[in-house]
């Protein structure tokens, strides 16, 4: 297997980087700049690719900003609610069409290197508020990618979602059997010093570890109770 990698820098995407690494495939990772507050995760992408040793992209997006603001990930004038990752609050964090927009450009650069797989961390805890992360949406743009680049892209060219079904925790699980080291993974949606460990994708991180049970190096500025929602 030869494959394209979206890698953010958070704990889903690096562990698909070292899983595909360690069964021993060519990767190229690829990360995109689209103007988030967190934007220190791609830092957190470079480390993996450094690692990793392979060859690392990443696609500077920020002109679009105005174009995909209506997001607390890309709008400073709208806060990322705290709470757990499934309430209703946390549809503030979506950005329109981005897993198209991204998995649209890595293609193109799969296509370039030859790779018969894209690879996207996206896993079953992501379908509650993201829809381009679910199972129809990876099918429908594996279908829609081999008719856009028929005669151009591999014949056995597949999306590669290996977590499309799988529990975070079990990825935390995954991540620990693959030796990844999580304090050079990077998840808070606020993106500033440590962790905030209110946000969304804070509860979800000590959640997976939990659940998982993997020990949880992160540092975190709070750690209030919570009760799931789901």
């Amino acid at each position: 297997m030869k494959a394209v990698a979206v890698v953010s820098g958070g704990m889903d995407s690096v562990v698909l980087a070292h899983l595909i690494k360690d069964g021993g495939h060519d990767l190229t990772m690829i990360s995109f700049d689209y103007g988030q507050r967190h934007r220190k995760e791609l830092g957190f992408a470079s480390l993996a690719a450094q690692r990793l040793k392979v060859d690392h992209h990443i696609v500077n997006m920020q002109s679009m900003i105005g174009l995909i603001s209506k997001s607390a990930l890309t709008n400073d004038a709208i806060s990322v609610p705290d709470g757990h990752y499934a309430e209703q609050t946390m549809k503030q964090t979506v950005v329109p069409n981005r897993n198209s927009i991204m998995l649209n450009i890595a293609a193109g650069l799969a296509i370039t290197v030859g790779a018969d797989r894209l690879a996207t961390g996206v896993h079953a805890g992501d379908h509650y508020i993201y829809p381009d992360c679910r199972p129809e949406f990876i099918r429908s743009l594996e279908e829609m990618l081999k008719i856009a680049n028929e005669g151009f892209i591999d014949p056995d060219f597949k999306i590669y979602a290996p977590f499309v079904d799988v529990n975070k925790a079990r990825i935390a699980q995954i991540g620990h059997e693959l030796n990844v080291p999580w304090i050079e993974t990077w998840s808070c949606y606020k993106g500033e010093e440590i962790h905030c460990g209110a946000c969304g994708t804070c509860f979800e991180r000590r959640e997976a570890f939990r659940d998982g049970g993997v020990e949880d190096p992160t540092i975190y500025a709070a750690t209030p109770e919570y009760v799931d929602p789901r």
